[in-house]
């Protein structure tokens, strides 16, 4: 998920107490282990997300998705949450709101990213669920950055989703709307969980798939409904996104698939890794469940039965498989991060390379206001080109050039600019040099002593450095510095 924080990236309460079965899924109806579901206030939704504000926006597409989710915190509670804020017209009906809220609010269960509440005040519709701080399957699986998913690890997602549709049907909740690559979230252990959305009955539009038609149940295209059958046809597409490490059209992989050329959908990263009796197992099931005919498809309770024997290094926590950090600071910490400090902590560059192009130079103004009664001289001129110059470069990830270029420019020392020591140390965490960084990181706070930007950036330095106390205590004043800045 991304460019931005988490992108659910859906409250998130510790699961240190529930247990990862690979056999079974823990239904936690009768527990205590989360909270029952509730109504919330517009007011308690507004204060928890800041405002609304886009700093605290998780969803893929950011501002501009038609419903937009946001991460927030209660006053009252240290807990992560998410929050889903629908367009305007998507739920005139606000009696079908609370309904579908409240049924799907029932379902307890740790293969769900959970349903914990709703609001319904005048036009506004929001869903508050559990909070997913490991990004989505789309983004493991398609655009990872330190290492591809694990053959074992890809096992488990297709038989922890396959338990969580099962779960969803034995309560009467067979139906999920547009099931995909960005509703499989990953919690804190690194577990793949379902998002509860895609169980409330669409709304008005009657749009059930956002995906490409390429990949929409045949049935769906015939009839506009969905029925538990079509389900088991998307499980189908994820089959084969967790195969091939690609988004492949169905009808292509079948003609693959009758062809008897199935290894050409392995992802090449898997090669050497996987035995070929579990890849045409796995192929095999992918195309029961691509059926034309939806009566031909299995139904979840199968699909759990035929995945479940080829789990592998099933003692191996999901975080080892996926080579993230395991626990984290207490919330009290963390939530005050803004996404530009969530992703340094995370060491997420993507992320941070799209947060500081996105800023540009506006934290820079007070200084450049100064720069602006300079004599205006050749060399000054040459100096910004050699910053414009670097900025483009940074804009199109050419780190190299833009090294060189903001190099130019700070050695020039006619003009004195944080944001270019900003981002000149991140063009150094990518090229895997971050003693450099730290030391551009720490300039940045020479020139600009209250920018928790750089605070942040030293304490992603220093995570690249090993050193991860000095890392989380940089962390901290960052978040402090920032709690001052909104105070004022």
């Amino acid at each position: 998920m991304g460019a931005r924080c988490s992108k659910l990236s859906l409250c998130w309460w510790p699961s240190n107490h529930l247990k990862s079965n690979l056999n079974d899924s823990s239904d936690l109806e009768n527990g205590d282990l989360l909270p029952g579901f509730r109504e919330f206030s517009l007011e308690q939704l507004r204060a928890a997300t800041s405002g609304f504000s886009t700093d605290n926006i998780v969803s893929e597409h950011g501002e501009k998705a038609p419903n937009v989710v946001y991460r927030g915190r209660l006053q009252d509670d240290d807990c992560w949450m998410a929050v889903k804020r629908f367009n305007k017209s998507a739920w005139p009906d606000s009696r079908q709101f609370l309904e579908e809220a409240r049924t799907v609010g029932q379902l307890r269960n740790e293969r769900l990213a959970n349903l914990i509440g709703c609001c319904c005040e005048g036009e506004e519709r929001l869903l508050v669920a559990e909070f997913m701080p490991n990004e989505t399957l789309s983004k493991h699986l398609f655009h990872w950055e330190n290492q591809p998913m694990k053959w074992a690890m890809r096992l488990r997602v297709a038989v922890y989703l396959a338990q969580a549709l099962d779960y969803c049907s034995s309560k009467g909740r067979a139906l999920y709307h547009d099931l995909n690559a960005y509703r499989i979230l990953f919690d804190q252990d690194g577990n793949p969980r379902l998002s509860c959305f895609g169980l409330m009955k669409n709304s008005r539009d009657g749009k059930s798939y956002s995906t490409n038609l390429a990949f929409t149940p045949p049935e769906y295209l015939r009839t506009g409904r969905v029925i538990p059958e079509s389900v088991v046809y998307s499980f189908g597409t994820l089959l084969l996104d967790l195969l091939s490490g690609k988004h492949i059209p169905p009808s292509h992989a079948l003609d693959l698939i009758r062809g008897k050329n199935f290894l050409m959908l392995m992802d090449s990263c898997l090669e050497g890794h996987f035995s070929n009796d579990d890849g045409t197992e796995l192929v095999r099931l992918a195309s029961r469940c691509l059926q034309y005919e939806p009566r031909e498809r299995p139904n979840a309770k199968t699909l759990v039965t035929a995945l479940t024997p080829l789990q592998k290094e099933t003692e191996v926590p999901s975080y080892v498989l996926m080579g993230i950090p395991h626990g984290a600071p207490s919330p009290k910490q963390t939530m005050s991060l803004t996404c530009l400090g969530e992703a340094c902590s995370r060491l997420d560059l993507t992320a941070m390379h799209e947060i500081l192009e996105k800023v540009g130079y506006k934290d820079d103004e007070g200084i450049a206001n100064e720069l602006s009664f300079q004599m205006w001289t050749d060399q000054i001129q040459e100096t910004l080109n050699c910053k414009k110059r670097g900025d483009a470069a940074f804009r199109t990830k050419d780190f190299a050039t833009a090294i060189d270029c903001y190099t130019q420019f700070i050695d020039g020392g006619t003009m004195v600019s944080p944001t270019v020591f900003a981002r000149r140390c991140l063009c150094y965490l990518i090229s895997d040099m971050p003693q450099q960084a730290l030391g551009d990181a720490m300039q940045a706070q020479a020139v600009s002593p209250e920018w928790a930007t750089a605070f942040y950036l030293q304490a992603a330095a220093l995570f690249s450095l090993g050193m991860d106390s000095d890392a989380q205590e940089t962390l901290k004043d960052g978040t402090s510095l920032e709690a001052q800045k909104h105070r004022k």
